[in-house]
């Protein structure tokens, strides 16, 4: 197949682009700078969609990049370049005169409430609670498409483990250092996946034309709190992790709203992604962890 990638340069972008040139799929990236087997923004504006059997939106601002601040321009910067990247991709898809076979966004699992005590799956609700759940709603929303032509996938996905990027590439140099450990009080629930399986679920997604709706793209080991991850990734690089991260530090470092993401959590369930037949490569932390470090 060809498959269209919305956010194809970051690090979720690069491994699907991988695994799915292993399995001989083409593929072709939406940038903002022109190149090789790339197409702009711009140009899929005013051109439309080009020829391709499946879609999938990655893009994103970070919303942990610590050098911006909690502003009302940097909320608009992280709507905006998850929003209308997906409705300009959807757009494209509805005006195409040849739709492709699967559409496919990727949003998050902060479209559930933080909880000490709830458990979620793809059925639970949520998403009309604080700025990330009603960014997650407004993000899907965009994405939905009108008829049934193009069948829809979307994969919230929760922090990505892997080698070289995501979620780890953070927390190496304090745990390295022996100076990392909780983060508040190290109990909120901590969903995560590894790259290889996050970019595993798209792929399944993009080849099985039985998968559609809502999937989780989470570990199924979904009891994992902050505290185990810590101890987890202290233990896979051979150092100590018992020096907590108080609230009131993270809270100053990325602002009380955007702290949330990190001093609370949600117990997340992956039961139609495993009902849908995915196999997971990596579904216990530490083996995910040992890899993501080696």
């Amino acid at each position: 197949m060809k498959v269209l990638i919305g956010g194809g340069t970051g690090f979720i972008g690069r491994a699907l682009t991988r695994l799915l040139r292993s399995r001989g799929h083409e593929v072709m990236v939406v940038s903002r700078q022109p190149g090789a087997n790339r197409i702009t923004w711009n140009e899929l504006t005013h051109s439309g969609l080009p020829p391709c059997e499946a879609v999938v939106n990655l893009a994103g601002e970070n919303i942990f990049n610590p050098f911006r601040r909690w502003t009302e321009t940097y909320q608009k910067d992280l709507l905006s370049s998850r929003v209308d990247t997906t409705h300009i991709l959807a757009t494209a898809i509805a005006k195409a005169t040849q739709p492709p076979q699967a559409w496919v966004l990727v949003t998050g699992t902060a479209y559930y409430q933080p909880s000490l005590t709830a458990e979620y799956d793809e059925d639970s609700p949520g998403g009309d609670f604080d700025f990330f759940s009603k960014l997650v709603s407004k993000w899907e929303a965009a994405a939905k498409l009108p008829g049934g032509a193009t069948r829809q996938v979307v994969v919230r996905s929760g922090a990505v483990l892997g080698r070289g990027g995501g979620a780890i590439g953070h927390m190496l140099l304090p745990f390295r250092l022996g100076l990392g450990g909780p983060i508040g009080s190290g109990q909120q629930f901590f969903p995560w996946i590894h790259i290889e399986d996050m970019s595993g679920i798209l792929v399944h997604a993009i080849e099985n034309n039985h998968v559609n709706g809502i999937l989780n793209g989470v570990s199924p080991a979904s009891s994992t709190t902050n505290a185990e991850f810590a101890k987890a990734l202290g233990a896979a690089l051979g150092r100590p992790a018992f020096l907590s991260l108080p609230s009131p530090a993270v809270q100053a470092v990325f602002g009380r709203e955007r702290a949330v993401m990190l001093l609370e959590g949600q117990k997340v369930i992956p039961r139609r992604t495993l009902a849908s037949g995915y196999q997971y490569v990596f579904p216990a932390l530490g083996a995910a962890l040992k890899q993501s470090v080696s």
